[in-house]
């Protein structure tokens, strides 16, 4: 179908697209078209990544705001992680130039993204447009297109029911809505265009061939039959083997692997490989990304990356901090990096196409069973869709590898002949339940059991159930937990949340969150005679089935044990005994607390990650969910009546900023962070009065001597002449902190003002 042809969008668009060279659509887009996805009908698109899966999205909010540009229409895109809703924003602020708006929304779940109002496109997490429906944004009456992308995901046990009742409630506010769902091949996509009332384009089309295979001995094995030689070099790896082989074509290989350290060692290792095909040029610019890599956290994995992109290789896994994994991924889209290492994380939406794919592990660990599991046929398809750059590459291939004659046809029968598994619904879990009954009552879809079961008829649960007496027994459970726990109440037949269930559905807390916090904020209250800590609230939402905990490694039962015990005067609540199954969680919660307790105690990044085992970013994801978590136990502290909200305020604002009490106050001014905040404070500048009114020499020399950054600091704190014009840096000033803190990792500031650490991310 020619682009000129394709009815309902507006003019400029059919121009922007001839102007990037595309006359044609592909046959998945042009099936998309004729089944109205230009004129306001539901679609379902299931087709291989690369297929063109976001410009169906793009053509029908476009149609959407031009159709509805009168009643103020909008279209709201769907994505399952922040990361990818950062991509799409991109993408579709190219559309600004001829005058739409578009905006972001990923965080904040107490906000009802008022200033969203006022723009045509808006793309967030599913989390966040949930708790823009509990917190009643006035602009989803306006929305006349609603896109989810990654719509298989539903079927995930922990995101999949907060997008299938996010989805279900916002085609219940406005029964005309366009909803498009966006997925690459599943097995039941029949299935998601009945529950959404939609055409369905089911198509294996691809622009560029992708060839499946696997590689053993010394040959590619490939699905059509046929095989390419391959062969092993000396004491060379299948993988190292593949990536040579792609370098010599000039093309680029990810490998995907089931672990952190898997990944780590494999980028390791294959750099040795994609460093002899470096040119000159390359070199200087990797390390260049190198050191901005070291500038984003002073940990052993930062120097660990870095060295690793210097020779051309990276890794990528969910421990890295989101500045780690932007920088390899726009290095890795450049070809600047020959080979990413990646956990299946990568698989999942973001924009990382490459020649090859390889799958060295198709099986990962599975605490649920104690043992390997071998991977979902979707999963190991999702990361084969990642093969072939379209422009770019003559062809993709994605390749499993096999040790035996037997794995070798086991691989065959196992992903690359099979189909996916068939998507279902994961609603029917009392946890899933447990939040999204209680938002329902409270936001108002519900008032009754029976109007609560009728919404609930509206998911996808209840279109696959086979037998739906599961799903009223599991929500009369739900139903009566809320209502002992003062969530909700029945009055003359009807169902209401009370004052509380408000606020909790609200902060976007799970009712069992805020009814541990409560427990334990209630202890603390009566317990007049302690001071409570901020090791003891930290402990207190590490048990919340909102934090994930830190697991307990082997030799961790004994330590955190002994720590349990020796500060169980602090903790808010009675320990269960050692015999009780819930033990293990009470000492991973410990753990967890003195993570969080060493960050805000100012113990330094390396050492963090050393302690735990764990990366940057996860250091950042306890930091925020601590965040918002404490700050959620003040809304109910005050919600309740308890005197304690000042001290959860304290601790929450050190764990923010990863400081003593004492540089709270000055951490808090933007770009100062908790390294700069403690140079400042032992300079003798202890308070944002004192940076304001304070020596520019001795701010200057408390921030090394760096011009820029202090005239930033000082006109974010609202210094009257932040200028430093002649100034220089007090020598004594300077004498004095160097002696004891040379060579501490402090660094300029990013380009949004603050320092490269991870207490400003």
């Amino acid at each position: 179908m020619d682009i000129a042809e394709i009815p309902g969008i507006p003019d400029w668009f059919v121009t922007h697209l001839q102007e990037d060279g595309i006359e044609e659509l592909y046959p998945p887009q042009a099936e998309a078209v004729e089944k109205g996805v230009t004129e306001g009908e539901n679609l379902v698109a299931s087709i291989p990544t690369a297929s063109g899966k976001t410009l169906i999205a793009t053509l029908a909010m476009l149609s959407t705001v031009a159709r509805d540009t009168e009643t103020g229409g909008k279209a709201l895109y769907i994505v399952p992680l922040r990361a990818l809703a950062s991509e799409k924003r991109e993408e579709f602020e190219q559309f600004e130039q001829y005058g739409l708006s578009v905006g972001v929304s990923t965080g904040n779940y107490e906000s009802d993204g008022g200033w969203l109002a006022d723009k045509d496109i808006i793309v967030a997490t599913s989390e966040k447009v949930d708790s823009l429906v509990r917190n009643d944004a006035p602009w989803l009456d306006d929305l006349g297109c609603v896109v989810s992308d990654e719509v298989h995901l539903v079927d995930d046990g922990n995101r999949g029911p907060t997008l299938e009742v996010t989805l279900a409630k916002l085609r219940s506010l406005n029964p005309a809505l366009q909803t498009v769902a966006l997925s690459a091949t599943i097995g039941n996509p029949e299935a998601l265009a009945e529950w959404l009332d939609g055409a369905l384009v089911d198509s294996d089309w691809r622009p560029i061939e992708l060839q499946k295979g696997v590689h053993f001995g010394d040959a590619l094995h490939l699905e059509d039959g046929s095989q390419e030689r391959l062969a092993l070099r000396s004491s060379e790896s299948q993988e190292a083997a593949i990536v040579r082989d792609t370098l010599e074509d000039d093309g680029s290989t990810l490998v995907f692997v089931n672990s952190r350290r898997n990944a780590e060692s494999a980028a390791r290792r294959l750099g040795g490989t994609t460093e002899a095909f470096l040119s000159g040029d390359e070199r200087a610019e990797l390390a260049e990304i190198a050191t901005q890599i070291r500038d984003v956290s002073d940990t052993d994995t930062s120097d660990d990356l870095a060295d690793a992109v210097e020779k051309g290789a990276a890794f990528h896994h969910a421990g890295l901090a989101r500045d780690h994994r932007s920088l390899v991924e726009d290095a890795f889209r450049d070809r600047l990096i020959k080979v990413v290492c990646a956990t299946p994380t990568l698989a999942a939406g973001v924009n990382t196409p490459s020649r090859r794919v390889v799958v060295r592990d198709w099986r990962r660990y599975d605490g649920t069973i104690g043992g390997m599991q071998p991977l979902s046929v979707l999963e190991v398809h999702q990361m084969m869709g990642r093969a072939g750059r379209p422009g770019l590459d003559p062809y993709g291939e994605a390749v499993l590898l096999a040790s035996g004659h037997d794995e070798l046809d086991e691989l065959f029968e196992r992903y690359v002949w099979a189909e996916p598994e068939p998507v279902r619904s994961k609603l029917a879990a009392e946890p899933a339940l447990r939040t999204h009954i209680l938002a329902t009552i409270a936001s108002g879809f519900a008032r009754s059991r029976d109007e609560l079961l009728e919404f609930l008829e509206g998911t996808l649960y209840a279109e696959q159930a086979a037998d739906r007496d599961q799903l009223q027994s599991v929500m009369d459970t739900v139903i009566e937990y809320l209502e002992v726990n003062d969530f909700l109440e029945r009055i003359d037949g009807t169902l209401a949340a009370t004052s509380l269930g408000h606020t909790v559905s609200r902060l976007y807390l799970d009712p069992m969150s805020a009814a541990e916090i409560l427990d334990g904020l209630a202890d603390a209250q009566q317990e007049t005679e302690t001071q409570m800590t901020a090791f003891a609230l930290y402990h207190l939402i590490s048990r919340t089935p909102d934090m994930y905990e830190l697991y307990l490694r082997s030799g961790d039962e004994e330590e955190y044990t002994m720590l349990a015990y020796e500060r169980e005067e602090e903790l808010l609540g009675r320990a269960p005994s050692e015999f009780d199954d819930a033990f293990e969680d009470w000492l991973s919660a410990t753990k967890t607390a003195r993570l969080l307790e060493d960050w805000a105690s100012e113990l330094d990044e390396d050492t963090i990650t050393e302690r735990y085992s764990i990366g940057p970013g996860d250091i950042r994801g306890k930091v925020d969910t601590a965040q918002w978590l404490l700050g959620a136990a003040e809304s109910l502290a005050t919600e309740r009546g308890l005197g304690v909200s000042p001290a959860i305020r304290e601790a929450r604002l050190r764990v923010e900023h990863g400081v003593r009490e004492e540089l709270v106050d000055l951490a808090g001014v933007r770009g100062v962070g908790r390294k700069r905040a403690r140079r400042l404070y032992e300079a003798g500048i202890e308070s944002r009065a004192d940076l304001r009114e304070g020596d520019k020499s001795v701010v200057l020399a408390a921030l090394r001597g760096r011009e820029k950054t202090a005239e930033s600091i000082l006109e974010n704190v609202g210094h009257r002449e932040p200028a430093m014009g002649e100034v220089t840096p007090a020598e004594s000033v300077t004498d004095a902190l160097d002696i004891g803190d040379a060579g501490d990792g402090d660094t300029e500031p990013s380009s949004d003002g603050g320092q490269a650490n991870l207490g400003d991310f």
